[in-house]
């Protein structure tokens, strides 16, 4: 197969090495570059598929020296943009160097494949004609709700990479500011111990607080209903909650998104209840 000279950004498996398409294969064959993100994990890759190529690493710490290196290369090459997993770019790095391959005149080309959110979204058994993909949530607990917080109105499944020794407490905070919403943890797609685990995210919690999960995961949570209502009791817990480390400002914002409520309506609350 023949490929013209430019910048590929090359999708790999994300456990199964067999998931490999043959496109992808070919243009790794043909491809005189290969960026990587960590050159023994693709090394395992490239040694699979009886290939050996020159690889050059290309991560969130690379420089503008390498990307211009890497697109003027592309001008009169096959280069190929890998990442250590997946489709490059989705919490991936490469975004700049795309951009600055397009600015630069540079052709750039898609091989589709693998990717752990479609992948786990396909499989979760909740609603998937509108999702919202939000990377890590932030690893600090107060970031993390304020996250929770600003996503909790979004009409639309909720999609986010998660770590093992981390999945509990994210869980509880999803609770937390949640409630019941359905939520759905999905590990080790396409490898041996694959499994896709749904309930409450109290439920979640509490089986993962007791048995640390291994491997990859993806957190997925359903989106809010359409009949949500909530009572003054709760916007006003929720704001005396929030008013003990935020400005009445601050807090009526986010207790404004997190309740679907005009935000100068919440505010007028959040200063009464101050002046209390």
């Amino acid at each position: 197969m023949m490929f013209e000279s430019g910048l590929y950004v090359v999708a790999t498996p994300i456990g199964n090495l067999a998931d490999m398409s043959q496109r992808a294969i070919d243009l790794l064959e043909a491809a005189e570059i290969v960026a990587v993100e960590d050159s023994r994990v693709t090394g395992k890759l490239l040694h699979h598929l009886g290939l050996k190529k020159k690889m050059r690493r290309y991560n969130d710490y690379s420089g503008e020296a390498e990307r211009e290196s890497l697109v003027a290369a592309a001008r009169g090459a096959v280069v190929a943009l890998v990442s250590d997993a997946g489709t490059p770019l989705i919490s991936d790095p490469g975004y700049k160097l795309v951009r600055s391959a397009r600015e630069a005149g540079v052709p750039v080309f898609t091989i589709p494949g693998a990717s752990a959110v479609t992948a786990a979204l396909s499989i979760c058994g909740l609603p998937t004609d509108r999702f919202l993909f939000a990377g890590f949530l932030p690893n600090k607990a107060k970031a993390r709700v304020e996250t929770l917080t600003e996503l909790g109105q979004v009409k639309a499944t909720l999609v986010f990479y998660e770590a093992g020794p981390r999945l509990a407490a994210s869980l509880s905070a999803i609770a937390e500011t949640y409630g019941d919403r359905e939520v759905a943890v999905a590990r080790e797609l396409t490898k041996k111990f694959e499994e896709v685990v749904t309930g409450t995210a109290s439920e979640l919690a509490a089986r993962y607080a007791a048995q640390e999960p291994k491997g990859e995961i993806v957190l997925i949570i359903g989106p809010p209903a359409d009949d949500v209502a909530y009572d003054t009791g709760d916007v006003d817990a929720a704001l005396r909650e929030a008013l003990d480390t935020m400005s009445a400002a601050k807090a009526a914002g986010v207790i404004a998104k997190r309740f679907g409520l005009e935000r100068s309506d919440v505010y007028a609350r959040a200063t009464q209840l101050k002046s209390q």
